[in-house]
């Protein structure tokens, strides 16, 4: 089948919105990309229709090429509901390039995964759950499912959440949450054990705030955190510091408590 494109708009962008596409951006006088495209095509022949390839001339569509910040050819991007969800740049060998897939491809489940982080938001994590396991009986190894089916689990079995992430490993896009639940799994340990913390002032405000985060009631917990950094930043080995960033680790940059938090953290640190 044609890969080369000269219509962006539709097959890349609104087909996107379909159906996953990878963008092979080149050119004719690219050694690299000469490597590379074989190495797209033919995976793309044996994905079975889970993605499609477009590849685009930068030479042909210099317009479109400077709109993505094309400045090094071979650049491969990941188009998902008309945005670019992951890239590399360079030609990696097929071997690379086929665990990349497997790890960028947004899941066929997304829908539901977006659905069960309603739920958690909602606190309703019985319904997350249930969500959330018929995701991994179709997907055992999906690692965003993982990651929210241990935060559904955090509060009611935290040891049970930490074996759920026991396959996320270094190197996955999902290890920084997989820290965080790990970090905040060991400051729930301080909840029954109110004893082991050092005598403070700020004692009460920083369980408090931990008992918040155990509720996902993410701000109250934030707010109470940032509080004790601003009183005394080394309480607890820095440890409200700490689970501030597991937070926003476990939330994401781009989720608004995040953003305003982030800068209220800034400001009681400096």
């Amino acid at each position: 089948m044609p890969y080369d494109t000269d219509d962006f708009e539709s097959d890349v962008i609104q087909k996107s919105y379909t159906v996953p596409v990878l963008v092979d951006f080149w050119a004719a006088w690219c050694g690299p990309c000469k490597t590379l495209g074989p190495i797209l095509e033919d995976l793309a022949q044996q994905n079975k229709g889970e993605w499609v390839l477009a590849k685009l001339d930068t030479e042909k569509h210099p317009s479109i090429a400077a709109q993505y910040s094309i400045k090094s050819i071979p650049n491969v991007k990941l188009f998902v509901d008309g945005q670019v969800s992951d890239e590399f740049v360079g030609a990696l060998p097929k071997p690379q390039v086929a665990e990349w897939l497997r790890n960028s491809m947004p899941s066929k489940y997304r829908v539901q995964l977006d659905g069960a982080k309603i739920l958690l938001a909602e606190n309703n994590m019985a319904q997350a759950k249930e969500l959330l396991e018929s995701v991994l009986a179709a997907e055992p190894q999906n690692e965003q499912a993982l990651i929210l089916m241990a935060q559904s689990l955090l509060a009611s079995d935290s040891e049970q959440a930490l074996k759920t992430i026991e396959p996320i490993n270094m190197g996955s896009k999902y290890f920084e949450n997989a820290q965080a639940i790990r970090t905040l799994q060991g400051m729930f340990q301080q909840i029954s054990d109110p004893e082991s913390l050092p005598e403070d002032n700020i004692k009460n405000t920083y369980l408090g705030a931990i008992r918040h985060a155990r509720e996902n009631s993410f701000e109250e917990s934030l707010s109470g955190f940032i509080d004790v950094v601003h009183k005394n930043r080394d309480y607890d080995n820095d440890g409200a510091r700490k689970t501030c960033i597991a937070i926003f680790n476990l939330l994401g940059e781009d989720h608004e408590i995040t953003k305003r938090y982030r800068r209220v953290l800034a400001s009681a640190l400096f």
